[in-house]
């Protein structure tokens, strides 16, 4: 099976432009205050309107109610959505659109959690005390290894980019990966030289 890739971060056409014609699956659009990579539902639907068929716009959101994460999808035009907070089972499942619920991870996180959860997807990142991804650094794979022994739908993220990726391709076997940080020049602004690598690297990946 290949593994789908996923780069999320998105605040430009171009890099948006770049990353499609690269063939990523998905691009990712973060709707979180907090975040340096925060970006405006009419800014977003500018890249989305132009984006082609076939490739997913997903939308970032962490701990809003259902009614502001469902006006939000439908103004930027999102037909994705990944929860990055602690939103319950029970906001997932009302949701009309495609779930992909995160978690951060550390050592002593509990897998059993993800199966009280009913969605498409299961991304898991790297824990951190104030942020909620984009912190570029790596989480421990064994665990990500056990997750996708019991689930066949896990997206790997955390600290992920081209020095690494191969390594963590090899340990883990994901559905898919999630690139941030480690495709950028600074927050929310891609590099296109790491993009390319790191696409490269999965498209050998699954040739192999």
């Amino acid at each position: 099976m290949s593994i789908r890739v996923k780069i999320c971060g998105i605040t430009r056409y171009e890099d948006a432009r770049i990353a499609v014609s690269l063939g990523v699956d998905a691009l990712g659009f973060i709707f979180h205050e907090g975040s340096p990579r925060n970006i405006k539902p009419s800014a977003a639907r500018e890249i989305t309107s132009q984006l082609p068929p076939f490739v997913s716009r997903v939308g970032v959101f962490v701990n809003q109610d259902l009614r502001t994460v469902v006006s939000i999808a439908q103004a930027a035009g999102i037909d994705t959505i990944q929860l990055h907070g602690s939103e319950s089972p029970e906001l997932c499942s009302q949701l009309p659109y495609p779930v992909i619920k995160a978690f951060s991870i550390r050592a002593d996180s509990d897998l059993s959690l993800l199966q009280t959860y009913k969605t498409a997807g299961f991304l898991l990142d790297t824990w951190h005390q104030q942020m909620y991804g984009g912190t570029g650094s790596t989480f421990d794979w064994q665990i990500a290894q056990r997750a996708c022994s019991q689930f066949d739908n896990i997206i790997l993220a955390g600290g992920l980019n081209p020095a690494n990726l191969e390594e963590a391709l090899s340990s883990v076997h994901p559905f898919g990966i999630d690139l941030n940080s480690g495709v950028e020049v600074k927050p929310g602004i891609k590099n296109p030289v790491k993009m390319r690598e790191a696409i490269r690297i999965v498209k050998n990946w699954n040739a192999l």
